[in-house]
């Protein structure tokens, strides 16, 4: 079975791919109000990009506030527009687009002076617009404007059936006289998305079964002398090339308008200066300009991504840039194919980041941090690369595989690891309560082989202290003595395997493995005889008698693992190894000790953790093989063990006569109980000696 880490990597992968094919669903109907959110969204990075500037042969004269202050209310006379348009041939403009439609006669005398400037710059592109309602059109204006319909048409499909161009059933344009002076005509017609935003910009549409260009695009085939080439293919227009330059369009033959950051990018000169010749010679040698009004109430203003009141005549000296820079904003199969990899990409990786922990703070951070990398990278290749990438899609795969992470992981994983961590955290070193959650198959039924060491620990002389006190009295004592000694078990990194009544019993190394555990479960001993003083102390005070305590230690091989049925099991060992660490426990009583070891603990400790005394060599009851058995105790004299040793060597040769002498002034010199035992031993084999070949072991006669 996989580990806790194993399976949540698996399920978090499984988790962020189905998000990521369920916001793939959803991409592909593009829902309107989805759309409207991401729209929002690709508009901020128009103002986040850096150092995008205009093309430098661009410029706008505008009729604005100060040039109304000075010449007058608008509408101007059209006397003061032929000098406006031969100031700028004055100046050497190459090209005139004005985004202004003279559809009425004014004054014949004004309106000729206007024919007659327009006529000798040779370089006037005017402006008109389409309409979805009739007016009365001018036959001899439609005749003009038809001159200058776009004629250059590539078919690239036999298929062609019907071309999603906008159509428009009606027109209007320049008064005759003004007409058959101009250069070329473009319409200015700007068409918002949905939101009132303008984003894109019509580059032709179709009137009378003829394409026309768009005011920027009539600019640029004077401006570039190239004919605009129409490629259409079967779902609609493919792509619009001039001088070269091949425009991205969609199958309506509008292009994303490609803003500068700021509307004040573009030069702006007011139309008054120009006409006052004011400002420098060279300024607008060689330039394109846009004529229109940008002063407030006459304005045409559109909301833009960077600006919600920006002039219409900016957003045609914009397109102009564009396409002279060859700088578009481009969305085709490229975008979408990057769009769809991000959507998976980055929250597969960040699943997989997310199964690697478990804080609930860093899982947000990974979270924010992949948002702000995709943005980055989003914002990064629409700066540099002009490529329009959906930002609210590769957002959303993101944030909802995140969701349904943190959900897997709060709704199973936190509920499980909280139960768990309740179950057996009171029972098991902190340790193992972290190997338990991360890999609760180990609690299945089964048991394992290992090595382990075992202690166990009893109240000597409890069952006559219950008989003294009432239950309630009883059971405050354990409590109050059972919770120190838990503690020390479970900071050892122990596994309080159970308390059988005033007993505990307790394991190391399982099911977590500890490389040191015959020293641990020796230092758990310690500190328990340690702490049994304060927990004296405190019985005192309370008026409960003093208690004392026996340990017994051992290592060996047990089967440990979870023990029981299915309905109910605890994690436990059995074996010989638990066995024998009950009877060094017991052993205590007959020797008059404290700690007891056995020879297999005590050789896997260095002498220099503990001091260690040899004890005997006993036959425990139901085993054969004799044990070398020790005490542990840290208030040892070293003479005294010298001594003892000594006095135990003699006593296994069978000279228990000197074997006497030594423990008889052990036992007065050091008041030393385990002494006055084997001086009582020696004492009872010298009145009944042991049969020949008697090997110095002594067998237990109880458990």
């Amino acid at each position: 079975m996989k580990s806790l880490k194993e399976a949540r990597w698996f399920i978090f992968i499984i988790i962020s791919l189905f998000f990521s094919s369920l916001i793939l669903f959803i991409y592909r109907y593009n829902p309107a109000f989805i759309k409207g959110i991401d729209l929002k969204l690709q508009d901020v990075r128009f103002r986040l990009k850096k150092g995008d500037l205009p093309d430098p042969h661009i410029a706008i004269v505008a009729i604005d506030e100060k040039s109304v202050n000075e010449i007058g209310r608008w509408p101007w006379k059209r006397s003061i527009m032929a000098k406006l348009i031969d100031s700028l041939s004055s100046y050497g403009a190459k090209v005139i687009a004005l985004d202004i439609v003279f559809s009425e006669s004014s004054d014949p005398e004004e309106d000729l002076l206007l024919a007659r400037s327009i006529k000798k710059a040779g370089n006037v592109v005017l402006g008109y617009f389409f309409r979805y309602n009739k007016e009365e059109e001018n036959n001899i204006s439609i005749q003009m404007l038809r001159r200058y319909h776009l004629g250059a048409i590539r078919l690239l499909s036999k298929e062609i059936k019907e071309i999603p161009v906008t159509l428009f059933p009606y027109v209007e344009t320049n008064i005759p006289v003004l007409a058959t002076s101009a250069k070329g005509f473009g319409f200015f017609n700007i068409f918002p998305d949905r939101d009132g935003i303008c984003r894109n910009y019509n580059l032709i549409a179709v009137y009378k079964d003829d394409f026309f260009p768009s005011l920027a695009l009539a600019a640029a085939r004077e401006y570039l002398l190239e004919e605009p080439i129409i490629s259409i293919a079967s779902y609609g227009i493919d792509s619009i090339i001039i001088g070269g330059k091949r425009i991205p369009v969609d199958e309506s033959g509008r292009c994303t308008i490609n803003y500068y950051g700021s509307y004040k990018s573009l030069p702006i000169i007011p139309a008054v200066d120009v006409i006052k010749g004011r400002i420098p010679k060279d300024l607008l040698k060689g330039k394109a300009i846009f004529i229109g009004a940008t002063e407030i109430g006459i304005s045409d203003l559109r909301a833009t991504p960077i600006n919600p009141a920006l002039p219409g005549v900016l957003i045609h000296a914009t397109i102009l840039s564009n396409i002279l820079q060859g700088r578009f904003i481009i969305r085709d199969s490229r975008t979408i194919v990057l769009e769809v990899l991000f959507m998976f990409l980055f929250p597969i990786t960040m699943a997989i980041l997310l199964s690697l922990i478990t804080n609930t703070l860093i899982s947000i951070i990974i979270l924010l941090v992949f948002l702000l990398l995709y943005g980055f990278i989003n914002l990064s290749l629409f700066s540099h690369s002009g490529l329009n990438l959906s930002m609210i899609y590769p957002f959303l795969s993101i944030l909802f595989s995140y969701m349904g992470c943190e959900s897997y992981r709060n709704l199973v994983e936190v509920r499980q690891r909280r139960f768990l961590q309740k179950a057996f955290s009171s029972y098991v070193s902190p340790d193992l309560v972290s190997q338990i959650v991360e890999n609760p198959e180990i609690l299945r039924l089964g048991g394992e082989k290992r090595e382990i060491t075992v202690l166990f620990s009893d109240i000597r002389g409890f069952t006559s202290i219950s008989e003294r006190f009432p239950p309630e009295t009883i059971v405050e004592m354990l409590n109050r003595y059972l919770d120190p000694m838990t503690k020390i078990v479970l900071s050892n990194r122990g596994t309080l395997d159970k308390y059988i009544g005033d007993a505990i019993m307790a394991i190391y190394n399982a099911p977590l493995d500890i490389e040191d555990h015959p020293y641990l479960a020796c230092k758990t001993a310690v500190e328990m005889i340690d702490s049994l003083r304060k927990v004296n102390e405190e019985f005192r005070k309370l008026g409960f008698p003093e208690i004392d305590i026996g340990i017994g230690i051992h290592t060996g091989e047990a089967v440990v693992g979870n023990m029981g049925t299915d309905t109910r099991f605890d994690y436990t060992a059995i074996g010989d190894t638990v066995n024998l660490a009950s009877r060094l426990e017991s052993l205590n009583k007959q020797y008059r000790t404290h700690i007891i070891v056995s020879e297999f603990t005590k050789e896997r400790i260095r002498y220099d953790q503990f001091k260690f005394r040899e004890l005997d060599k006993i036959r425990v009851k139901g085993k054969e093989l004799p044990v070398v058995i020790y005490e542990l105790s840290m208030n040892l004299d070293d003479e005294l063990i010298r001594l003892f040793h000594e006095a135990l060597y003699l006593y296994r040769e069978g000279r228990f006569h000197e074997a006497l002498k030594i423990f008889s002034s052990l036992e007065v010199d050091y008041n030393d109980s385990v002494s006055s035992v084997f001086s009582e031993r020696c004492r009872e084999l010298i009145l009944n000696p042991p049969e020949e070949g008697w090997d110095g072991v002594y067998t237990a006669k109880t458990k």
